[in-house]
C-alpha cells in the first residue's frame, strides 16, 4: 500500500513551523515536526520584511527534515490573513444524461467558480495585486436544490459556490521568494485560517455558528462557520507579539527574554527575570499574569469585535482558538466575556482535537501546531497549485485549473484586454445647416499577442513557462469624409430641360461661409450650409436667363415717389407645359422638370427711359479739321441712392429710383474742344481762323450734324 508524504511549512511571524505528513486511506500521521524561531525579527504582521534571513531558517528546517525523508523539492504553505479580501462565485456545469461527476470532475467545477471569483474581484482597479490563497464551498446544488455531495448525481445542471480568499501580492510573492531562495517550490498555498478550519471543523459541524481564531504571533486570523459552510474569513493585525510587548514594557526586558517569559507563564509558579540593567527580580505567576491584563484585553477586544462584524453583530455558539498565542493567559475568559458566552464556548484546541490524525511517539500535542498540520491537509484536501508564465517580461503566478487560458494570465498580471485596444480617432464635428453631426473616428486596432513568439488569441491555451507578450492595438485612423458622404447624392444635383436643352444645376454649397464642390473634405468643426431646395428662379439664372424676381404681380420700379408697373417685361414661365404664375417661381424644382422661358428681359437704366419716351442722349456728328467727332449729353438721368446709373445698368425689382431731365440746349462749335485732343500751335505767330462749313464763324456758332468745321492758324 502507497504511503504518500506532503511536506507543509507554517511561516509565522515568531517561528517557522515544519512538519511531515504522511496520508494512507483517509487517515493522515504527523511524522514528525520541527519549530524554529526567527534569529530576528524578519517578519511582522504575518509578512515577510527580510527575505534572506526566512529563507536561512526554511533552509535549516528542509536540511534537518532531509536527513530522514531524502530530497525535499516542493512544499505547502499559508499565508496570514494581513488585508485579506474575499470574493463569492458560482459556478454552473450543465450536465448530460449519462454523466457522472468525479471527485477531479468536482474539483474543476470548484477551481473554475474561483477564478469567477477573481474575475469579479479584478472590478476593483487593484484587485489584480492580489493573489488567491485559498476558498471554501459554500453549497454544491443539482438543478438548484442544495445538496451534500456532487459525486455521482444526476441532473441537467450541478452548481457549486465557493467563497474565495485573496490576499495582497507581496504577502504571496514574499513567501515564493524565500522558497525560491531555499531551493524549494510552493506545490500549494492555502490561508492559515483555512487550514486550521478544515482539520478542525469538519463539514458536519458547519452548521454550527462557530468561531474559530488563528492567533498567531503577528496577525489573529478569523473563520465564520454557519449553516453547513464557511460564510466569513477575517483578521485583525493584533496577536502574540502584542503580549510579548506589554511584558518587555512591564518589566523592561529585551524583547527575545520577553518572548521566552511569556511562554514559560504557564508552567511556572515563579519566574526569575533580568531586565535590561541587569538587575534580577523573581515575580510569581499571578503578578506576571496581572501585568499582562491589559494588553490581552486588548487583544481579546479586537478579536471580538472582528468576530461579531463577520458574524453580523452576532455572538457565534462557540469559539475555538488555535495557535501558539491562543496560550496567552486569561484571553479565553476574557473574550468569552465580551461575545457574552459562557466560559465553556471558549475553548483552546490542539491537534489532539484532530479527527483521524494519529501521531508519532515523540510529537507534541499544542494550539500551536493545529495550523501547520492543516497545511498539510489543505494540500491534499483542495489544493491551490500556482504555475508560473512570462507575461511582458514579467514573471506571472497563475492557480492551475483544468486548462488556463492568456486572457487568465492577462487577468492575472492587472491588464486589462478592453485597455489594451487601440483608440479610435477622434470624431469629428459638423455642423450642417445648423444641425450638429458628429462623423465617428476610424476603430482602434485590436491587441497583437504573441505566445512564444506567435501569433495567438486571447483564449489560447497556455502551459507552465510560456511566454506571452502582449502589444498595444494601433490607433485608429481618421476616415476622409467628403460633404458628399453626408449628402443624398439625389439631392446634390438636379436635372432639367429648359427652352429644350438639358442642364444639371449645381446645388451651392458653403463650408465656413466659402462655396465648395462636393468632393471637399471635411475637417473638424466646418460649418456647412446647404439649401436642399432649388426654385425655379435660381434654376433659370444658373441657366443664363437673367429674370426678375416677380412676387404676385408685374415689374414694378417706385420713380420719383410714385409706384410704377412695367408688365412688358414680365417672362412667361411653363413648367412641365402648364403657366407658372409669377408668385410661384420661388417654387421647389424637380428632377427632370421641362421649363420654358419666353418673353424675358433684362431691364436696364437705358430702357427705363426708352420705355418713359425720354430719348437717353441727345447727339450730332460733325467733322473737326478732318476728324469725325460725335457730341453727346444726356437728355435724362437716373439716380440710385443719388448714384447715376449708367445706361448698362440692371434695374432691381421694387427699387426706389429719381430720374432728372437735362435741359436742351443747342451744341456749339466750342463744344468739339470737349469730345477732340485739339490743342493750338506752338511757336506761330499768325491770324486764328474759324470756319465752318468754309464759312467765318464764331466760337459760339451753333452745330449740327453735319457741319464741317475747321480751325487753324494763317
Amino acid at each position: 500500500m502507497n504511503t504518500e508524504r506532503i511536506f507543509a511549512l507554517d511561516i509565522g511571524t515568531r517561528s517557522i513551523v515544519g512538519l511531515i505528513l504522511s496520508y494512507q486511506e483517509d487517515h493522515y500521521t504527523v511524522e514528525k515536526i520541527i519549530q524554529k524561531d526567527h534569529k530576528s525579527r524578519a517578519m511582522l504582521d504575518g509578512q515577510i520584511h527580510h527575505v534572506p534571513a526566512v529563507a536561512e531558517l526554511i533552509v535549516e528546517i528542509k536540511e534537518e527534515f532531509e536527513q530522514y525523508y531524502g530530497p525535499l523539492t516542493s512544499v505547502s504553505v499559508a499565508a496570514a490573513g494581513r488585508a485579506l479580501i474575499t470574493s463569492q462565485a458560482r459556478f454552473d456545469l450543465p450536465l448530460s444524461k449519462n454523466q457522472n461527476l468525479s471527485q477531479q470532475d468536482i474539483l474543476h467545477m470548484e477551481l473554475q467558480a474561483v477564478q469567477l471569483a477573481q474575475e469579479k474581484a479584478a472590478e476593483d482597479e487593484n484587485s489584480h495585486h492580489y493573489h488567491c490563497v485559498g476558498y471554501s464551498v459554500l453549497h454544491y446544488m443539482v438543478d438548484g436544490q442544495n445538496i451534500g455531495s456532487l459525486e455521482d448525481q444526476k441532473g441537467d445542471t450541478a452548481s457549486v459556490a465557493i467563497i474565495a480568499t485573496f490576499l495582497p501580492r507581496i504577502v504571496v510573492e514574499s513567501l515564493i521568494a524565500s522558497l525560491k531562495r531555499a531551493g524549494l517550490s510552493m506545490g500549494a498555498l492555502t490561508l492559515e485560517p483555512i487550514a486550521a478550519i478544515n482539520v478542525l471543523i469538519p463539514d458536519s459541524m458547519r452548521k454550527l455558528n462557530i468561531a474559530l481564531v488563528d492567533i498567531g504571533a503577528g496577525t489573529s486570523d478569523i473563520a465564520i462557520t454557519n449553516d453547513g459552510t464557511v460564510v466569513a474569513y477575517g483578521m485583525v493585525p493584533i496577536a502574540g507579539d502584542e503580549i510579548t510587548e506589554s511584558l518587555s514594557e512591564h518589566f523592561i526586558l529585551d524583547f527575545p527574554l520577553a518572548e521566552e517569559t511569556k511562554r514559560k507563564i504557564q508552567t511556572s509558579n515563579t519566574l526569575v527575570i533580568s531586565d535590561i540593567l541587569g538587575f534580577e527580580s523573581e515575580v510569581s505567576q499571578d503578578d506576571m499574569i496581572e501585568a499582562l491584563r491589559p494588553s490581552a484585553e486588548k487583544l481579546a477586544a479586537a478579536i471580538s469585535e472582528e468576530i461579531m462584524r463577520l458574524n453580523n453583530q452576532n455572538s457565534p455558539k462557540a469559539v475555538m482558538l488555535v495557535g501558539g498565542g491562543s496560550l496567552t493567559p486569561l484571553l479565553p475568559e476574557i473574550l468569552s466575556q465580551q461575545l457574552n458566552l459562557l466560559s465553556s464556548r471558549v475553548a483552546i484546541r490542539g491537534i489532539e482535537a484532530v479527527q483521524g490524525l494519529t501521531f508519532k511517539d515523540s510529537i507534541t500535542e499544542g494550539p500551536e501546531f493545529i495550523t501547520p498540520v492543516g497545511i498539510a491537509i489543505a494540500a491534499k484536501k483542495s489544493p491551490i497549485n500556482y504555475v508560473s508564465v512570462t507575461l511582458n517580461a514579467h514573471e506571472v503566478r497563475l492557480f492551475e485549473v483544468k486548462q488556463l487560458l492568456i486572457s487568465d494570465a492577462l487577468l492575472a498580471g492587472g491588464i486589462k484586454i478592453s485597455t489594451m485596444q487601440g483608440k479610435p480617432s477622434p470624431a469629428k464635428l459638423i455642423m450642417l445647416n445648423s444641425q450638429k453631426l458628429t462623423i465617428p473616428g476610424g476603430e482602434g486596432q485590436p491587441p497583437v499577442i504573441l505566445l512564444n513568439g506567435l501569433p495567438a488569441q486571447i483564449n489560447d491555451p497556455i502551459r507552465p513557462g510560456d511566454d506571452i507578450i502582449i502589444q498595444q492595438g494601433e490607433q485608429g485612423q481618421p476616415f476622409t469624409t467628403r460633404i458628399r458622404d453626408i449628402l443624398e447624392e439625389e439631392s446634390l444635383d438636379i436635372k432639367v430641360e429648359i427652352n429644350t436643352s438639358s442642364y444639371v444645376v449645381k446645388k451651392e454649397i458653403r463650408v465656413n461661409g466659402v462655396v465648395q464642390s462636393p468632393d471637399y473634405e471635411l475637417e473638424d468643426r466646418d460649418s456647412v450650409k446647404f439649401n436642399k431646395n432649388l426654385s425655379y428662379l435660381e434654376v433659370i439664372r444658373q441657366a443664363g436667363i437673367d429674370i426678375q424676381k416677380n412676387e404676385s404681380k408685374s415689374f414694378r420700379l417706385i420713380l420719383d415717389g410714385k409706384r410704377t408697373f412695367f408688365p412688358q417685361w414680365d417672362a412667361k414661365v411653363k413648367v412641365n407645359h402648364l403657366p407658372l404664375r409669377p408668385e410661384f417661381l420661388s417654387g421647389e424644382v424637380k428632377q427632370n422638370d421641362v421649363i420654358e422661358v419666353k418673353g424675358h428681359s433684362k431691364p436696364t437704366a437705358a430702357l427705363l427711359l426708352t420705355e418713359l419716351a425720354l430719348p437717353p442722349h441727345h447727339k450730332i456728328e460733325v467733322s473737326f479739321n478732318g476728324d469725325l467727332i460725335v457730341l453727346n449729353q444726356p437728355s435724362a438721368i437716373i439716380f440710385r441712392n443719388n448714384e447715376p446709373l449708367k445706361d448698362e445698368d440692371s434695374l432691381i425689382y421694387d427699387e426706389e429710383l429719381i430720374i432728372h431731365k437735362s435741359s436742351s440746349r443747342e451744341f456749339v462749335f466750342q463744344d468739339v474742344f470737349r469730345h477732340s485732343d485739339w490743342q493750338p500751335p506752338t511757336g506761330t505767330t499768325g491770324k486764328v481762323v474759324i470756319q465752318k462749313n468754309g464759312v467765318h464763324a464764331s466760337l459760339d456758332e451753333p452745330i449740327k450734324t453735319g457741319d464741317v468745321l475747321e480751325l487753324y492758324v494763317s
